[in-house]
């Protein structure tokens, strides 16, 4: 079954949205308010959730919604999952690495994703068996290949911050790890992920993390030949946390960050 038409309406939705995150960036009177996670939210993740759902409710009526926003709706083997905008924080600050993230789940496997980062001219999508692709426009788009570095000593590790690795227990691990690296950097959000199936970083690691982070990820960096599982080693975006690679480290990165007996 080919996954065209589905990539096709993420394009759609995506180039909708944009417009609306590019009008809220760094306004005057964005209005900011803490989730009960202590998270967050800006109307512009409200009003780009509800307009991806009204949309999805016209194009799509059958499938499942599931929003960071506004959580589940429907119920389908077939679920849309949408983050408004990754990376809320810089959208708030008016750092410009931010992205409105679009992913499709059929029968428990994730088939398409598109990542779009309008502030940064970019966008990055797969849908499976398509391969993954990157550019501003469809009409201009590369192909995404991951890397060939096969040693730690060689590669380049992004990461988003160090404190959920502490709260995760595995800080010890994880510096040990960076320690071994040819490089480390946070560049964090979606952005380590892109940068890994565009083959400029090899790996990247987070530990907490929620679904609609994941899942227009994975597909991206699997399309472009890398691997993405949770720490356990679990193939998808369904663990809670995340390892991306060009697939040749992926196994000697879980061992490293594997929990201490």
């Amino acid at each position: 079954m080919s996954y065209a038409e589905d990539l096709r309406l993420a394009h759609v939705l995506a180039d909708s949205v944009d417009q609306m995150t590019m009008q809220r960036f760094q306004a005057q009177d964005l209005r900011v308010e803490t989730k009960p996670d202590l998270t967050p939210v800006t109307d512009a993740d409200q009003s780009v959730e509800r307009a991806v759902r009204g949309q999805l409710s016209r194009l799509r009526p059958r499938d499942q919604v599931i929003g960071e926003e506004y959580g589940s709706s429907g119920d389908s083997a077939r679920q849309w999952v949408i983050d408004p905008i990754d990376g809320t924080k810089n959208f708030v600050r008016g750092v410009p690495v931010w992205a409105t993230l679009i992913g499709l789940i059929e029968d428990g496997e994730v088939v398409t994703g598109l990542v779009s980062a309008p502030a940064l001219g970019r966008r990055w999508w797969a849908g499976k068996g398509l391969g993954a692709w990157t550019g501003p426009r469809l009409s201009s788009a590369k192909q995404l290949r991951v890397s060939q570095v096969d040693s730690l000593a060689d590669a380049s590790f992004s990461y988003s911050s160090l404190s959920g690795w502490a709260d995760s227990g595995r800080l010890p691990q994880l510096l040990n790890l960076m320690q071994g690296c040819w490089r480390t950097r946070a560049y964090g959000d979606f952005w380590s992920y892109m940068l890994v199936a565009e083959g400029a970083v090899d790996f990247a690691a987070e530990p907490e993390l929620a679904l609609h982070d994941m899942v227009a990820l994975a597909p991206i960096v699997t399309e472009a030949g890398g691997r993405f599982t949770s720490l356990e080693g679990a193939d998808g975006p369904f663990g809670e946390n995340a390892v991306a690679s060009n697939s040749l480290l992926h196994d000697e990165v879980l061992a490293a960050l594997a929990p201490r007996e």
